[in-house]
């Protein structure tokens, strides 16, 4: 049920919060945070509060610098691992400029801005479904792990169950729906499902997930990341993303009549995926590290495919069952949870909507193993593969005519900007493997 300011201000009183944090994100997708007291709560729910944006990454420049934080009265939340005594809350703002304009450098406004196209093609539910890895390890400091478990294990291996649970307690505090919870492929390595709902919710919900776990785990005395390849030889951290787009209380993905239940949209949007994938790449897996993890071998895909059961293609549609028709679905399985989740969904949805509008025919079916075959194989079946490095993929992202109208000139220039400077920084590094392998041969 939508909160209002009058609801916003009764839950304040009623839990004796003294505290809100009011969030936004840069365009990386970092959270960005200032508190205000109760007293100013009314003032900043009317008139937005104020703040420099000079200082955060891909905002303005210092002339022009001043920015207004907006807080929506629907992301209200108590944070459960503060004291319940002069609680402390948390808002997450829209970003405004002076003249109460959306912000065209706010990361949730590209998101609204890609919903609204959806709504006028008649959809008005874009629903997503992340699942978001993540590691424990001792400190941030190195990769010691926490346990040596493998998938969906139950043993006195998996010693972070209490971490998990105390976790899901902590979701659900904050009104997030969690469906499952469990021990991911790698050794200390742990996965906690949210229930799919709208993707502007889903989004918020994705950067209070990756807040909550960081601050259970901190509590425990223990750390949290989401980086998409900690450990060599090892599984990296996988986003794999389910979606799918509603007309009223209709799945607009199902038709009974199809051999394989799926609608004309959905092949369209499933062909959209799949075409934009290269250039939208930079977007889902943003890091350098994002493409250790985007290797054969380890269930990260890279083969621009689809299925309905082979999880080694890109997109892979769950096995339709009787009479659960609003679970139709497609699932993209490259992204990772390190990135930005506004971008993420917004470009995932534009893909998806330009093979609708554009009526994008979807390839055939991929039921082979794809990891299994070898690269001429491949070629002969016409998979292409994602980009390699980032760099790869920023130099794709660069000539998208889809992620610029996306995202916007003034977030386009400034990310193509960030990434080519992080991937100059990481390509002229000499690693430790680099040492060990030349230095006492060359």
């Amino acid at each position: 049920m939508a909160l209002t300011k009058k609801d916003v201000l009764k839950l304040v009183k009623e839990h004796d919060v003294k505290f809100i944090r009011l969030w936004f994100t840069d365009i990386l997708g970092q959270v960005k945070s200032f508190a205000i007291n109760n007293v100013e709560l009314e003032k900043a729910l009317d008139q937005g509060m104020g703040f420099d944006g000079s200082s955060i990454t891909g905002y303005q420049a210092i002339e022009e610098s001043d920015m207004i934080a907006m807080p929506d009265p629907n992301t209200f939340a108590l944070l459960p691992w503060r004291p319940k005594e002069k609680a402390v809350a948390r808002m997450i703002c829209d970003v405004l400029q002076p003249d109460r304009t959306p912000y065209v450098g706010d990361p949730r406004y590209v998101l609204k801005r890609a919903l609204s196209r959806a709504k006028k093609m008649g959809f008005n539910h874009f629903y997503v479904g992340p699942e978001l890895e993540f590691f424990y390890f001792k400190n941030d400091q190195g990769t010691e792990i926490l346990d040596k478990g493998g998938y969906f294990d139950l043993t006195t291996l998996d010693v972070a169950s209490d971490l998990r649970r105390e976790t899901v307690l902590a979701l659900e505090a904050m009104g997030i729906n969690i469906e499952y919870s469990h021990h991911e492929v790698a050794p200390s390595q742990h996965e906690i499902d949210m229930r799919y709902t709208d993707a502007l919710k889903m989004a918020d919900d994705v950067l209070t997930y990756r807040i909550v776990v960081k601050e259970i785990a901190s509590k425990f005395g223990v750390y949290a990341t989401f980086m998409p390849k900690p450990i060599f030889g090892e599984n990296g951290s996988g986003m794999h993303t389910h979606q799918s787009l509603f007309k009223g209380s209709a799945n607009a993905f199902f038709d009974k009549s199809s051999p394989d239940h799926l609608s004309k949209t959905a092949h369209g949007y499933i062909a959209g995926l799949l075409k934009h994938s290269k250039e939208i790449c930079s977007i889902f897996a943003q890091w350098t590290n994002s493409y250790k993890r985007l290797v054969p071998g380890y269930e990260a895909p890279v083969y621009i495919s689809w299925s309905q059961r082979n999880r080694s293609a890109l997109v892979r549609v769950p096995h339709y069952n009787p009479g659960q028709e609003k679970a139709t679905r497609c699932e993209f399985r490259a992204c990772d949870p390190a990135c930005n989740p506004y971008f993420t969904f917004a470009v995932m949805l534009s893909a998806g909507l330009e093979g609708i509008e554009k009526k994008y025919k979807v390839p055939k079916q991929m039921e082979t193993n794809l990891y299994h075959l070898t690269d001429e194989e491949r070629k002969s079946k016409g998979i292409d593969s994602l980009p390699d490095s980032l760099g790869t993929a920023i130099s794709v992202t660069e000539k998208s005519k889809l992620v610029k109208q996306v995202l916007g000139d003034h977030i386009f220039e400034r990310f193509i900007e960030i990434k080519k400077k992080e991937w100059e920084e990481y390509r002229i590094q000499v690693t430790s493997q680099e040492l060990n392998k030349y230095l006492s041969i060359l």
